[in-house]
C-alpha cells in the first residue's frame, strides 16, 4: 500500500512538472504561473502552508516582484520599488545569506530539538504554526558576483505538518523548482523586455515594435493630437549650474509636461532634448476629435497646475521660476519606424508634426504657455481666444492660433 501510495504521488508530481513545461512554452503570466504551480502541489500532497518566489526586475520604478501563496488565501503579488529594503534589513534575510555564499539549497527546522532560528523571519513563521522550512536559489546564467546585480530567482516553501517536510517531499520540490524556475525565467525575461520597451517607447509604440512591426518604414498613417512642448531658458541654465542639477531641473519638467500627456491617456513619443513630442490619437468621427482636444486640453493645464507647484517649491528655496511653452494641433502623420536599418526610432513624421513646433515658437512671441491651432481649437467649446493669423517658418500658409488660458 505504500509503494502504491508513492507511486501516486509520484505520478502526481509528475504532472505539475509537464504542467510547469507546458507554461513555459506559452504565455502564462507570472501570478497564474506561480498559483498554478503552487496549487497543484498542495493538491499532489505536498503538505505546503506558505510557498513565496521572488526575483529582480528591470523597470523605472521597481527593484524586484515578490508573489507570496498561503494556503487558505490567495496569491499575493507585489512590486518592491527601489530601495524598498534597506541593506540594513536585506543583510538579516535568509536569501541575502545564501546569495552571498552561493548556497542552492537551506532546510531550516522550526520547532522540536533540531530547530535552528538563526533568521528573524524563521521564528515568525514558528510563531504562525510553521515547523519546517526550506529555502532556495536559482541562477540564470554565470554569477556576476556584483552585489545587487545577480540574475536569478529565489523562493522557499513552508509546512505545518508535524515532523516537516519527508524527504519524498523534499526530493519533489527540489525537482520542481528547478522547471519552476524554467518557466519563469522566461516570463521573467519576457516582462522585462516589455518593462524597457515601455520605458523607451511607451506602451503602444512598444506593443507594436513586440508585434513585429520593427523594419524600417514599418508604420501607419493616424488621426492625432499632437503635443509639442519646450522648457524656457533651458540653455542659460545648462550654462550656468553642475549638469548633475541641469538634469534634475529637466526631469522636474518632464515629470510636469510629459507626466501630465501619461496622465490623461496620451502617449510621450520622444524627448528632443528639452523638448516632449506627444500625441493624443484620435479614432473616428467629430465625437472622437473632441475627446482627444479635451483630454490633450486637460493634460495642458494639469502640466500648467504641476509646474505652479513646483514653483512654489523653488521660491522658498530661493531657486528662480520654471516655465515651458506648448503648441497644440491636429493633423495626420506617418506613424512608425524611421531611422537607419541598424538603429530606428518609433515617431511621428509630417508636415503637422513640423507645424506643431513652430506654434509652439509663437509662445515666445506671443508672450502665451498655450497655444493651439485652428483645427485644434475648432473640435472644443469656447474654442480659446483668437490671436490672429500668423505666419510659420517653414509653412506656405498663415494659420490662426488661440490661446488657452490657466484655469
Amino acid at each position: 500500500m505504500t509503494d502504491e501510495i508513492q507511486r501516486t504521488g509520484t505520478t502526481l508530481i509528475d504532472t505539475v512538472a509537464d504542467w510547469l513545461m507546458e507554461q513555459a512554452l506559452g504565455e502564462c503570466p507570472m501570478e497564474d504561473l506561480a498559483k498554478g504551480c503552487f496549487d497543484r502541489l498542495r493538491a499532489a500532497g505536498i503538505p505546503l502552508m506558505r510557498a513565496h518566489l521572488a526575483f529582480r526586475t528591470l523597470h523605472p520604478l521597481f527593484a524586484a516582484v515578490r508573489c507570496v501563496w498561503e494556503r487558505d488565501g490567495e496569491l499575493v503579488v507585489e512590486s518592491l520599488p527601489h530601495g524598498a529594503d534597506t541593506r540594513e534589513h536585506w543583510v538579516k534575510n535568509v536569501h541575502y545569506f545564501m546569495i552571498e555564499n552561493r548556497i542552492p539549497l537551506l532546510r531550516r527546522r522550526l520547532t522540536g530539538e533540531e530547530a535552528t532560528l538563526d533568521f528573524p523571519i524563521l521564528a515568525e513563521f514558528r510563531d504562525q504554526g510553521a515547523s519546517d522550512y526550506l529555502a532556495y536559489l536559482v541562477e540564470f546564467g554565470e554569477h556576476t558576483g556584483e552585489a545587487g546585480k545577480e540574475d536569478g530567482m529565489v523562493g522557499s516553501w513552508t509546512t505545518d505538518r508535524a515532523g516537516g517536510f519527508s524527504e519524498a517531499d523534499i526530493q519533489s520540490l527540489i525537482r520542481i523548482q528547478t522547471r519552476l524556475a524554467v518557466a519563469c525565467k522566461i516570463v521573467i525575461k519576457d516582462q522585462i523586455a516589455r518593462n524597457i520597451l515601455t520605458a523607451y517607447l511607451g506602451p503602444v509604440a512598444g506593443q507594436r515594435v513586440l508585434a513585429g512591426n520593427i523594419k524600417r518604414g514599418d508604420g501607419e498613417s493616424i488621426h492625432a493630437v499632437i503635443w509639442f512642448s519646450d522648457l524656457r531658458d533651458s540653455t542659460t541654465m545648462a550654462g550656468s549650474m553642475p549638469e548633475r542639477d541641469f538634469l534634475g531641473v529637466l526631469n522636474t519638467y518632464f515629470e510636469c509636461s510629459a507626466g501630465a500627456v501619461l496622465a490623461h491617456g496620451g502617449e510621450v513619443l520622444r524627448f528632443i532634448g528639452d523638448a516632449v513630442l506627444a500625441i493624443f490619437p484620435i479614432g473616428g468621427g467629430k465625437k472622437a476629435s473632441r475627446k482627444a482636444c479635451e483630454a490633450a486640453l486637460a493634460a495642458a493645464r494639469d502640466a500648467q497646475a504641476r509646474m505652479a507647484e513646483v514653483n512654489r517649491r523653488r521660491a522658498g528655496d530661493g531657486s528662480e521660476a520654471l516655465a515651458f511653452g506648448l503648441g497644440l494641433h491636429v493633423g495626420d502623420v506617418m506613424y512608425g519606424n524611421i531611422g537607419v536599418p541598424e538603429r530606428l526610432e518609433f515617431s511621428v513624421i509630417g508636415p503637422a508634426a513640423n507645424e506643431v513646433a513652430r506654434i509652439e515658437d509663437l509662445t515666445k512671441t506671443l508672450d502665451k504657455p498655450i497655444l493651439a491651432s485652428g483645427e485644434f481649437a475648432g473640435n472644443l467649446a469656447g474654442g480659446g481666444e483668437s490671436m490672429g493669423r500668423h505666419e510659420l517658418r517653414g509653412v506656405s500658409e498663415s494659420i490662426e492660433v488661440f490661446a488657452f488660458a490657466e484655469r
